[in-house]
């Protein structure tokens, strides 16, 4: 996949009650999900909540990785960061990705709690390989996953991953992105 950008979406999420809530930014989710794009060759992995106490706490974190100390302490860490960015909505990382490749992405969405969707990797690939590979923006909600009011900005609501347990499908969203991100890059 040509171009592909990640959001790890923190609103608009629905909570329990299917309520549209914002989800807290974790430390982890900030780390762990830029290795693992930095590992697959995401373009930028964006961090989206609109929230500024968590856009400033994102940019605090980023920092500090910066900094001659920290970089000297794990210079892979300052890696695997440099992609990392924070913005305030979906919308905000398509503009972002439409104003640097200069087509809009192809928008991807994701989870665990999807009732329909239009397929797995291979489909995805099929379908982007037929346009012309353009550019790819790849979501993943937290909380109880992402709310309605994304659907006017989703093109392609991917498959969620299924275990061997059909009673139970909760991966953390660390572990999706990284297996997603595992299969949408490999070379057939």
């Amino acid at each position: 996949m040509k171009d592909l950008y990640l959001a790890l979406v923190h609103h608009p999420i629905k909570n329990k009650n299917d309520e549209l809530v914002t989800t807290s930014v974790t430390n982890l989710d900030i780390h762990d999900i830029s290795r693992s794009c930095k590992t697959f060759g995401v373009k930028n992995y964006f961090i989206v909540t609109p929230i500024s106490k968590q856009k400033e706490l994102v940019s605090k974190i980023l920092g500090h990785w910066d900094s001659d100390e920290a970089s000297d302490y794990n210079p892979d860490r300052q890696d695997a960061l440099s992609d990392t960015r924070v913005l305030s909505s979906v919308k905000s990382c398509i503009d972002r990705i439409s104003l640097e490749c200069g087509q809009k992405p192809v928008v991807i969405a994701t989870g665990a709690n999807f009732k329909s969707y239009l397929g797995g990797e291979e489909v995805l690939k099929a379908k982007l390989s037929s346009i012309d590979n353009p550019p790819s923006l790849l979501i993943f909600g937290t909380g109880w996953g992402l709310h309605s009011d994304l659907d006017e900005l989703i093109d392609f609501r991917l498959e969620p991953i299924f275990g061997t347990n059909s009673s139970y499908n909760h991966l953390s969203v660390r572990s999706a992105v990284a297996i997603y991100l595992d299969r949408l890059t490999r070379e057939v």
